[in-house]
């Protein structure tokens, strides 16, 4: 009988779902062992929330939304996100530039299928969203991965994508603020940025998912504010600012000029059209949702749950021996960096493996997110403090006595 084999473009996929570790942690619950889960964003499992305006925004259209919506999605939500787009500043929006969809993964793979051939590259950066990555090779094209420099708070380095871009070059992908660094980009390195895609005419694709879960009084700038004689995909949801992210609920915003993109666009539609739509329920909450963000701000604060979280894990990080990190201004994840020499460590996802068999708690390596050295890991700081302190309890246990 012939064999069924999957795509030989997924042969070059690296997306943290499956792999050792995860096969390791599914196994291990599986079999009724307690795995504290440290490796995904995912607020509701850890005590958050949705606020109940939301809810009952939703509940209240439920009867109103069962068929499916225009295949860029209700008229109210669109309407509210060109509102939110002007609040930010991003120009030239207008309701027919903007596409509802089932969380931004989704909308993610859609615009980069409708834009790629064989041979295109789209600039992605090192650690990245590996959903990005994935996309682009999914598409057809190549992921030339730009580096973030840790030294410069995680900022991208700008000579090395100069050095990276070539003729090839169909896009750059921004993401900010970053997972899984936490960084904020200031409005300086953006710009330098937007200066790179005016002299190259590359589209920018912003991914700033967490543009509301931003600390320390600083503000977010939309990369496309920044530039309005460019094409720009900004792509944004509800899914970690409203807590919500089960519902599946994002959005996607063509700004800029737009004049030189018809074909793309086209694409885009076509691709729209044959998913019928996305999840018409979810969507009835976006109007409702936007005007209220309070309360996740209150977290934000000193004195909010995640920002006290956030103080917690990055001094207790800073007290164990050959780890170091850089303080997350936004989001909610920290990245350190493990001292390679100090525990002879070669293989980064050898260590995350050995400390979930060890201590029953699940992260994720540095590969995992396209960052070629194994001296980095990813923690989510979502938990509530005391599975914060005994998570880093365990951490500083393990290293004690770890040599790879």
């Amino acid at each position: 009988m012939r064999e069924f084999s999957k795509s030989m473009r997924l042969d070059n996929v690296c997306y943290d779902i499956r792999g050792p570790v995860m096969d390791e942690a599914n196994r291990m619950i599986s079999a009724g062992i307690d795995v504290l889960k440290l490796n995904i964003g995912n607020p509701a499992p850890f005590g958050f929330r949705a606020p109940e305006e939301i809810i009952r925004a939703m509940s209240v259209q439920l009867t109103e939304t069962e068929g499916y919506s225009d295949s860029k999605g209700i008229r109210s939500a669109r309407i509210a996100i060109e509102e939110y787009c002007r609040q930010k500043n991003i120009p030239n929006v207008t309701m027919d530039d903007i596409y509802t969809g089932n969380g931004v993964s989704e909308l993610i793979t859609l615009s980069l299928q409708a834009l790629l051939n064989p041979g295109d590259e789209i600039l992605v950066p090192a650690p990245d969203y590996p959903l990005w990555t994935a996309s682009v090779i999914l598409a057809g094209g190549n992921a030339i991965h730009y580096i973030c420099d840790e030294e410069a708070e995680w900022y991208p380095d700008i000579q090395d994508i100069k050095r990276k871009i070539t003729p090839n070059t169909k896009g750059i992908v921004i993401i900010n603020p970053n997972n899984p660094t936490g960084a904020l980009y200031p409005k300086e390195v953006l710009e330098e940025v937007v200066q790179l895609a005016r002299q190259n005419n590359l589209i920018i694709f912003a991914d700033e998912i967490y543009d509301r879960l931003v600390m320390d009084d600083h503000e977010h700038v939309a990369i496309a504010s920044l530039a309005p004689d460019l094409l720009t995909v900004s792509l944004n949801g509800l899914s970690k600012s409203h807590l919500i992210a089960g519902y599946r609920c994002g959005w996607m915003c063509l700004s800029g000029d737009k004049s030189h993109a018809r074909g793309y666009i086209e694409g885009i539609n076509l691709l729209s059209s044959m998913r019928l739509c996305s999840n018409v329920p979810a969507q009835s909450l976006i109007e409702a949702a936007l005007k209220y963000k309070d309360e996740t701000k209150q977290l934000l604060v000193k004195g909010g749950r995640v920002y006290e979280q956030r103080e917690f894990i990055y001094n207790a990080l800073k007290e164990i021996p050959g780890i170091s990190a850089v303080k997350p201004k936004a989001a909610f994840y920290i990245f350190p960096r493990i001292d390679t020499k100090k525990f002879n460590i070669r293989d980064d996802e050898k260590l995350v493996l050995d400390f979930l068999k060890e201590k029953k708690i699940l992260l994720t390596h540095g590969g995992g997110f396209h960052w070629e050295q194994p001296d980095h890991f990813r923690i989510v700081y979502l938990p509530g403090m005391e599975q914060l302190k005994m998570a880093a309890d365990a951490l500083r246990d393990f290293l004690a006595c770890y040599i790879q």
